[in-house]
């Protein structure tokens, strides 16, 4: 191989890397558009509108929300899946839409974890397990107890089938060998609103969306999900707490971009989504709800590595629990 030759192939790398490092020093170029796939008003909605109004003051760059809800979250992940790796689109995932819909919608999945690049958690939501009031359970140990005396007479509401709530309660019923009934609704609404009516026994529901009716006695909290004591719910114990070690389940809410957005985008858009999930104005807001930090890395926050591999666990967590559950989405 002659000396030009050589220089020519030792010049390629630094060739192919040129348009990449140009993209990440001109970005932004244009608004940044973050999907939120499910409709305006819920929690991923509140999460995707705070992130954005703060990430466009930090750039100071137009970033805007666009609901694209359908299929469970997935419309609007393949959405992102299939967009221009430059950054501009976003995705605001949810636990479903990065981890617990790859399990149960198993080949009709409309793209696949790697189709997307972690860029970091915003924040976490434990989910918390109600009685009606019209019940004697108290706690985990009273709901199994009772499962135990009437198998399978016990039913459990939740917003949907494969929801988060859903498949958290299958992984305690799992974990303490009890057969319960699941009775999915529409959404969180009307499934507490069956519950303040004493139709149904037992919910799961994010924190969030009880967390009213459970301030005003209308529902009793019996344990939280997250791995400690909710700051909305302090007197109410976790799971963990209550006879299973290690037991622990929240939704997470984060950004991801298309797989082959450049690395150094990536790692601006991670830093400053850090620097915005640590943020006071952030926590505050959701704190009063019921939401915790990301806590994936020391300083309690996180960064794109980190939050891949939560995911990484994530998927292969929920993909278990459907499995052995035998969830299915028809």
């Amino acid at each position: 191989m002659t000396i030009a030759r050589r220089s020519m192939f030792a010049a390629l790398p630094a060739a192919l890397a040129a348009p990449r490092i140009a993209a990440a020093q001109g970005f932004p170029s244009r608004p940044i558009r973050i999907i939120v796939p499910f409709t305006p008003a819920g929690t991923t909605d509140l999460v995707g509108r705070l992130t954005a109004e703060m990430l466009g003051r930090r750039l100071n760059h137009q970033v805007v929300v666009d609901n694209r809800p359908g299929a469970s979250g997935n419309v609007g992940g393949e959405f992102v899946a299939r967009s221009d790796a430059d950054g501009h689109t976003l995705l605001l995932t949810t636990i479903g839409t990065g981890a617990i819909n790859f399990a149960v919608f198993r080949d009709r999945m409309p793209y696949k974890p790697e189709d997307l690049a972690a860029v970091g958690m915003m924040t976490r939501v434990p989910n918390v397990l109600m009685a009606a009031n019209n019940t004697n359970i108290r706690s985990v140990a009273d709901l199994v107890r009772e499962a135990k005396a009437r198998p399978g007479r016990i039913n459990y509401g939740t917003a949907g089938i494969a929801t988060s709530p859903h498949v958290v309660v299958e992984q305690l019923r799992l974990a303490t060998d009890i057969e319960l009934t699941h009775v999915p609704y529409r959404g969180s609404a009307p499934m507490l609103t069956e519950m303040v009516a004493q139709r149904i026994e037992l919910g799961m529901d994010n924190i969030p969306s009880a967390l009213q009716f459970i301030r005003d006695g209308q529902i009793r909290a019996i344990a939280t999900t997250g791995a400690q004591r909710n700051v909305s719910l302090p007197d109410v114990p976790t799971v963990a707490e209550q006879g299973l070690p290690g037991f622990e389940a929240t939704a997470w809410f984060g950004v991801l971009a298309p797989a082959a957005t450049p690395g150094a985008v990536v790692q601006r858009l991670g830093a400053e989504l850090n620097t915005i999930a640590l943020d006071p104005e952030f926590r505050q807001r959701m704190e009063s709800f019921g939401a915790e930090p990301p806590r994936l890395t020391p300083d309690g926050g996180s960064s794109p590595e980190a939050f891949a591999a939560f995911m990484r666990q994530e998927v292969a967590k929920w993909a278990d629990v459907v499995r052995r559950a035998n969830v299915r989405v028809e």
